[in-house]
């Protein structure tokens, strides 16, 4: 490793007297960026990140004087996946300069995969709206290629990542955007139940329980087929019990919906979050029985854990922080 370094820092020495020589035609440039290329190599397989990155960014710094863009924007890429190792921000800056390059080009295709490459940094550091940014970015340049899969795919996190902030409209416009888009598709329309139960809980947690019922009516006109499924069942026990303050009903709703598929829960010291929201006073959990977990979770606690499963496949459960 310590051969890989020495020769890394000497092609990095050479690739800096390259520049300073004197040079009327460009050779210059080409000879410093093919030793940064090769510095940057090196650097990598003595696994520094963060100088193997540098060289990469000193590569595409020399291609774009010579007009090369389609050589700089993949040793930008080269640079941002480097720094991934030990340094995030480097590497979202790299990956947006990439982009940048890529729009210029109108290679939206890949330009949209590197969005959500990005979006994927954000959320690894946990900065939700910044991946919710790029995440639209994402889906908007899929969908301006018909991409659907991959911008539903980009959509459906950003509703994900709305919901944790609360930002329960526009969570409900998306999932149920997704849902009537996702009925003339054959691939895709199996999972508008599941679009559509994720609306319906994001209305709850707003504690929207009484247009919940005039959104069941619609979720009905919209997929016949699939009213009087699990997902269908679900909602309206859920509202009524928020409605009627019904600790238990809303237990066994859940817990009815768990038997089939299990899904990961979230356990609140009190019930302080549904209170807040003016239903289920005067209810304790430890009216219900001792053995039943399910006993000491919140309304709107539990509901908020839902709007994270992935109803495609539904039993990849993440878990909501609280705050």
């Amino acid at each position: 490793m310590g051969d890989h370094l020495a020769r890394a820092q000497n092609l990095e020495k050479k690739a800096e007297k390259k520049l300073q020589s004197w040079d009327i035609f460009g050779g210059k440039l080409v000879g410093a960026a093919q030793l940064y290329e090769e510095a940057a190599n090196s650097f990598k397989l003595a696994k520094s990140w963060d100088e193997a990155g540098a060289a990469y960014v000193n590569s595409a710094n020399c291609y774009i004087k010579l007009d090369s863009k389609d050589d700089a924007v993949y040793h930008y890429v080269d640079a941002a996946h480097c720094y991934k190792k030990s340094n995030i921000n480097a590497a979202i800056t790299c990956l947006e300069q990439s982009v940048n390059m890529f729009l210029e080009m109108r290679r939206f295709n890949i330009s949209a995969r590197y969005y959500k490459e990005i979006a994927e940094l954000c959320e690894q550091e946990e900065n939700l709206g910044k991946a919710i940014y790029y995440y639209d970015k994402a889906a908007e340049l899929f969908e301006s290629e018909d991409v659907t899969t991959s911008a539903n795919q980009c959509r459906q996190k950003v509703a994900q990542f709305a919901s944790q902030l609360e930002q329960y409209p526009k969570a409900i416009e998306i999932y149920e955007d997704i849902a009537k888009k996702s009925l003339s598709n054959n691939l895709l329309k199996y999972g508008v139940k599941g679009h559509l139960l994720n609306a319906g809980i994001c209305r709850l947690c707003k504690g929207d329980v009484v247009t919940i019922n005039n959104a069941l009516e619609h979720y009905q006109d919209l997929d016949p087929p699939s009213f009087g499924t699990r997902e269908y069942k679900l909602l309206p026990d859920l509202s009524a019990a928020i409605y009627e303050g019904d600790v238990v009903r809303f237990t066994n709703a859940v817990k009815e919906y768990d038997s089939m598929t299990r899904l990961s829960w979230i356990c609140l010291e009190d019930k302080s979050c549904f209170e807040s929201q003016g239903i289920g006073e005067g209810l304790k959990p430890k009216e219900l029985e001792e053995d039943d977990v399910a006993a000491s979770y919140s309304f709107v606690g539990r509901a908020r854990e839902l709007l994270l499963v992935p109803f495609v496949d539904i039993r990849s459960v993440s878990h909501l922080k609280q705050n």
